[in-house]
């Protein structure tokens, strides 16, 4: 029998490196790509010729040009005319100010028109952006995180209070910051901006990733009715290997369905889907990760730990 309790050490290490790697990344890039949402700025949108240029070297120039953050990504829609299809390249500047003045709008328009074909006699659309609305958003993330903590705490409490609810509860919670450090990780190592579709991704995994944590405590559950005189970390090693299968064969599913709408998005260029669809594959997969891996072993290792401590008898 595999002995996935005796490694968790090296699981352990895996996870702490990659969190070490996004710390890294925070300080190299200067701290989160924030997206407009949360700096607020201004959305310039252009309408072009077709949809054959690189919306990343449109940012790139227009950034030269006015000196500030700028994104971008195509988007196109049908013509309400009936004249084929309309496309459009979408500038997202940071700007504290949430404007941009004349002087910047017309370097804009000219470092585009410099590069790529706009549509003639075409005038930029320009919509200012608060950061308010972004931090709002992520004020109300944190409290609903925060909520569902609790909940998710209160509920393994009650359900598996046969094998010390509270603590497993709180290894769970640990596991879920586990996941959240992952995806904040990877972000950072690759400067992926972040948004509100990032926001909706984490609160998801939230959900999904006690699943696989349930599911394994439920069978941890059952095996202390069998297996009374099987010491604790044997145990939940056996319960791990039971579920093991399941788990993998579920998140791969849900992997290989993700995988294949984010490969969809790229491919037709859906930056919506592509933002929401990407923090979801890698919640995912680190949540099945964190839930065999990393909130069992703790758990394993605190009811070791409470064995040692001496009992306090009464007076």
């Amino acid at each position: 029998m595999v002995d996935l309790f005796g490694k968790r050490f090296y699981f352990f290490g895996l996870s702490i490196l990659i969190i070490i790697a996004g710390i890294v990344g925070y300080f190299v890039h200067g701290g989160f790509n924030l997206d407009i949402q949360f700096e607020g700025g201004a959305i310039v949108s252009l309408q072009m010729e077709d949809n054959k240029f690189d919306a990343g070297k449109a940012a790139e120039e227009v950034s030269k040009a006015i000196n500030k953050k700028v994104s971008a990504q195509k988007s196109e829609r049908v013509d309400p005319n009936g004249k084929g299809r309309i496309y459009m390249l979408v500038l997202n500047v940071a700007e504290k100010s949430q404007s941009l003045s004349s002087q910047e709008v017309s370097k804009v328009l000219d470092a585009v028109k410099d590069n790529f074909k706009v549509k003639k006699d075409t005038q930029p659309e320009i919509r200012n952006v608060s950061a308010f609305i972004g931090q709002e958003l992520l004020r109300n993330a944190m409290m609903a995180a925060v909520i569902v903590c609790i909940l998710i705490v209160l509920y393994l409490w009650f359900r598996f209070r046969t094998m010390s609810g509270p603590s497993a509860g709180v290894m769970g919670i640990v596991g879920l910051l586990h996941d959240a450090a992952v995806m904040i990780s990877v972000y950072t190592i690759f400067n992926i901006p972040m948004n509100e579709s990032f926001i909706a991704a984490i609160l998801t995994i939230l959900g999904y990733s006690m699943c696989d944590t349930i599911i394994i405590y439920d069978r941890i559950r059952e095996n202390t009715k069998l297996l009374r005189k099987v010491p604790i970390a044997e145990l939940v090693n056996k319960s791990i290997l039971q579920t093991l299968g399941r788990s993998i064969n579920t998140v791969l599913t849900v992997l290989i369905s993700i995988a294949t709408v984010y490969g969809f998005a790229v491919y037709y260029q859906i930056e919506s889907v592509q933002e929401f669809t990407l923090p979801l594959l890698i919640g995912i997969a680190s949540g099945c990760y964190s839930s065999i891996f990393i909130a069992s072993p703790l758990w394993v290792m605190w009811k070791q730990y409470k064995a040692k401590q001496p009992t306090v008898s009464k007076a």
